[in-house]
């Protein structure tokens, strides 16, 4: 006899809904959905778990996230979710996949006090969640890492994040900062454009592996002075030189695009 989640629907092919949305949503989808692939390509996911979610051009609060069963390489334009920012589900794919309402408390909270922040990136590296271990937090040791000094907020450890009197707090400690230190949790980022929160998380996850490198050879570590990290941290935040994480995306598209012709996969676009 067949068991009962043999008779469920866990098919990951999704009839592409492009002309179903508008083409500001359409466009979302399709960043978002690289963005996931991306994150998968740089080696910073964790199974099914975790969420990248971005904002709806043109709405207040509407939001799209994964769903809940799929790897990030699997995720496509149209298998994205359409919540509202209580992760309420307004849309989804035909499918008996949902979404992990129980991790979306962190994204609701800085989605609704927010309204700057377009994405949101939360993960569970193995540097990140050694990192977010660490008393000191992220040192700037390197200059990926000062990239960061003086912009990046804490969060002490509640347990799960499933408390919504939580929000509060997170909210607080995040402030006006890109990035935030999940303590003994992970690493977490924002920002104006999913271009944007994807390079701010690259760049703080290698932050953190270089942190844990240079750890690990228990050496005498070398901190620049507070001047020239005041500095070089001025000249790493988004808009001081150009727009942050823009003109590496084509660029990393052009990656994306070149490895799905060999993958397997469902293209990021479809």
């Amino acid at each position: 006899m067949m068991n009962d989640a043999a008779r469920l629907n866990y098919s990951t092919a999704f009839p592409c809904v492009c002309d179903q949305v508008s083409p500001e949503e359409w466009a979302t989808r399709v960043e978002l959905a690289a963005c996931y692939r991306l994150v998968e390509r740089y080696g910073m996911t964790d199974l099914i778990y975790n969420h990248i979610t971005a904002r709806i051009p043109g709405t207040d609060d509407h939001l799209l996230i994964n769903l809940y069963g799929l790897t990030y390489k699997e995720i496509t334009a149209s298998s994205l979710v359409k919540i509202d920012r209580e992760g309420e589900i307004l849309w989804k794919p035909d499918t008996d996949y949902g979404i992990n309402r129980s991790g979306f408390v962190i994204h609701g909270a800085i989605h609704a006090a927010r309204p700057d922040v377009r994405c949101i990136i939360h993960t569970h590296t193995r540097a990140g969640m050694a990192v977010a271990s660490m008393q000191c937090g992220l040192l700037p040791l390197t200059q990926t890492g000062i990239r960061f000094s003086g912009h990046i907020g804490y969060h002490d450890y509640e347990g799960p994040a499933i408390d919504l009197s939580e929000r509060e707090r997170l909210v607080k400690n995040l402030g006006s900062h890109d990035a935030m230190v999940l303590r003994s949790h992970g690493l977490l980022t924002c920002g104006a454009t999913i271009q944007q929160a994807f390079n701010t998380m690259y760049q703080l996850e290698l932050a953190c592996r270089a942190q844990v490198d240079a750890m690990a050879a228990r050496t005498e570590l070398v901190i620049p002075t507070q001047e020239v990290l005041e500095k070089t941290a001025h000249l790493y935040q988004p808009g001081t030189r150009r727009p942050y994480g823009i003109l590496e995306w084509p660029a990393m598209l052009r990656l994306l695009d070149a490895e799905d012709r060999h993958s397997g996969f469902p293209h990021y676009d479809t």
